[in-house]
């Protein structure tokens, strides 16, 4: 993409001061990724409102350092891959695209899990062609199924990554022991569990990842703008580092542990430059503390 593009309003490759991890020995991606459900349309349903304005959401993030984007066949359904495409086919070197499978969408705000092997298998298969790739660098179990057996869940994954379509795997929304578990079968490279400041039911998993070091990716991580400013605390904090709190919420993640990877999401590029600034923010000893007592 343009230079002139890439630094405009002097933001430049800014998700590069968040650090890096790497996952699975070699997907080498910028601790500050992108969540791609929001540049779909209401109820996570149809196309956006503003497609434009998603199509630049889409670019603008790889613009500023972005190497991972996090989507999902159930996004849209369709729409939220099929945009990924549009935006940014042929791929940036380096840029790693992550989807999910595991659901059925019968409507608007409807999620439904389906881990059967033959679903799971058509979803893969249709995420590559929306996508246009050959492989998909980190594919995730959207859910597990508790209508069928989880090895049969796990299997086929496994049968994905040895044919070649899938390079790396993760889990999401799951616990310590269905990540024992699954890890017994097969290698899993990734975790992505709901967690944020006001959310930390996860803690446990994010213990035993970073312990593995395995990636963990918290999905929710401003809990849908509830972190934005209702707190006088982050409030508090926000305006000690000339932050917003949105901003102050994703530094304390980053903070947080060396294998978080924060994937806000947004249909906004206004939104997206605001949050990618807070790979920049560092908080300190105080900072983190009055954040997590206020919690």
């Amino acid at each position: 993409m343009p230079k002139e593009e890439s630094t405009k309003n002097g933001l430049g490759d800014l998700a590069a001061k968040a650090g890096e991890l790497t996952i699975g020995g070699d997907l080498c991606v910028r601790r500050l990724g992108f969540g791609a459900m929001r540049i779909t349309g209401e109820g996570v349903w149809g196309p956006p409102k503003k497609r434009d304005e998603a199509v630049r959401v889409l670019r603008r993030a790889v613009e500023l350092g972005i190497n991972l984007i996090d989507t999902a066949d159930s996004y849209g359904p369709s729409v939220s891959e099929e945009l990924i495409s549009e935006a940014l086919y042929p791929y940036p070197q380096g840029l790693v695209i992550a989807t999910k499978g595991g659901f059925d969408r019968p409507g608007p705000g409807v999620w439904k899990e389906n881990g059967r092997p033959e679903h799971l298998r058509a979803a893969c298969e249709g995420s590559l062609k929306r996508l246009r790739l050959q492989q998909i660098d980190l594919y995730q179990l959207h859910r597990i199924d508790p209508k069928v057996p989880v090895d049969d869940q796990l299997g086929t994954l496994k049968d994905l990554q040895s044919e070649g379509k899938i390079r790396h795997i993760g889990l999401s929304e799951v616990s310590v022991q269905q990540i024992q578990h699954a890890r017994s079968i097969m290698n899993v490279v990734s975790v992505q569990n709901r967690y944020s400041l006001a959310d930390r039911s996860s803690e446990d998993v994010l213990d035993y990842c970073e312990k593995e070091n395995l990636g963990f990716i918290p999905w929710f991580p401003l809990a849908a703008g509830a972190l934005s400013g209702k707190s006088s605390t982050i409030q508090r904090v926000a305006a000690k580092f000339k932050a917003t709190p949105s901003q102050v919420a994703l530094a304390w993640l980053l903070e947080r542990s060396p294998v978080m990877l924060p994937i806000p999401g947004t249909s906004s590029v206004g939104h997206l430059e605001e949050n990618v600034a807070a790979a920049a923010l560092k908080l300190d000893s105080s900072g983190m503390q009055e954040l997590e007592k206020a919690a």
